[in-house]
């Protein structure tokens, strides 16, 4: 019995509404549109007249860090927040994937919200300014109930949470699910881990969530996530992108675990991707991992609907 006089409030009640019925601000329509092999050849003259110098090279020599990592086989993982998703780039990332230029996906539990509601509707980012007002923000019914239960089942089985969704997505089909980042990874055995912090996204509020499925789930994916960071020994590369908290933190508790069970992590790349450089980006994933001469960071700073696209026109030009 708790000692507390409070007692937790209770979801079971929560008023929801179907995802249809919600306007929001991104829609599939917005997306970007992957390169084809030609059109990434013909922008090997705008990188040629790039200076060499600050932003310019660090770009050019994150590119050839994943090249270098592709052709050694090792991990290139990217971590991503959800604004990766919300800016449309989902689609460059699936064709990065099916070019074997992203062996892995961690993502914080924002992205899982996004690019669910994508495959199934088409559009996600509701208006939070609007819908806080009357407690209706993160209620649509579909989006808490579904992924609620992808985790619920999958932590039964035994699989993380990122594995769960996958499975989800891929048995239902939704009518855009070719835009799902999620969906593609599964299909082709991409493992995608997910690192959630509790009470910070909307799937905590509906009356499906369990917490104990929800933190079974996301520990068996930092588990799985710590031996995806093992094979960054050697030439691989690991990429933040628009996390500026969890994948951070997650990344270093990754490295220091690795290390802890006695496997060499040297000689590997690590890069911040961000429209503002913050503190635990920059110490936890460009600085830390790969001090004493254990590897190379960079840091880029620049909007990720706009770097993105020209990292994946780089890497698709070279090869």
């Amino acid at each position: 019995m708790s000692i507390y006089e409070p007692s937790p409030l209770q979801f079971i009640e929560a008023v929801t509404y179907p995802l249809s019925a919600r306007p929001s601000k991104v829609t599939v329509r917005d997306f970007a549109r992957p390169l084809t092999d030609e059109d990434a050849r013909g922008t090997l003259a705008l990188f040629d007249s790039l200076p060499h110098l600050l932003a310019a090279d660090s770009l050019r020599a994150v590119a050839a860090a994943i090249q270098q990592a592709k052709q050694k086989q090792r991990a290139i993982i990217w971590g991503i927040g959800g604004h990766v998703i919300k800016t449309g780039l989902a689609p460059v990332l699936i064709d990065l994937m099916r070019r074997g230029f992203a062996t892995a996906v961690a993502m914080n539990g924002s992205c899982i919200v996004h690019d669910f509601e994508i495959a199934l509707a088409g559009w996600t980012s509701e208006d939070v300014d609007t819908s806080l007002t009357d407690g209706t923000f993160g209620m649509a019914e579909e989006t808490g109930r579904m992924l609620n239960e992808a985790i619920n089942t999958g932590a039964r089985d035994g699989i993380g949470l990122g594995e769960s969704v996958g499975r989800m997505l891929m048995q239902a089909q939704p009518e855009y699910a070719a835009y799902s980042l999620q969906h593609a990874a599964y299909e082709m055995k991409v493992p995608v881990t997910v690192h959630v912090t509790l009470g910070t996204d909307i799937l905590h509020i509906h009356p499906q969530a369990d917490g104990a499925a929800i933190g079974a789930a996301s520990h068996h994916d930092f588990k799985l996530f710590a031996s995806l960071v093992r094979e960054l020994d050697g030439g691989g590369v690991y990429l933040n992108l628009g996390s500026a908290v969890t994948l951070p933190e997650v990344f270093l508790k990754a490295v220091t675990v690795v290390r802890n069970l006695g496997h060499s992590l040297q000689d590997f790349t690590t890069a911040n991707f961000d429209f503002i450089q913050h503190y635990r980006p920059q110490t936890n994933v460009v600085r830390r991992p790969v001090a004493n001469g254990a590897g190379h960071g960079y840091s880029l700073t620049g909007h990720h609907e706009l770097m993105i696209p020209l990292l994946a026109a780089m890497l698709i030009a070279e090869t």
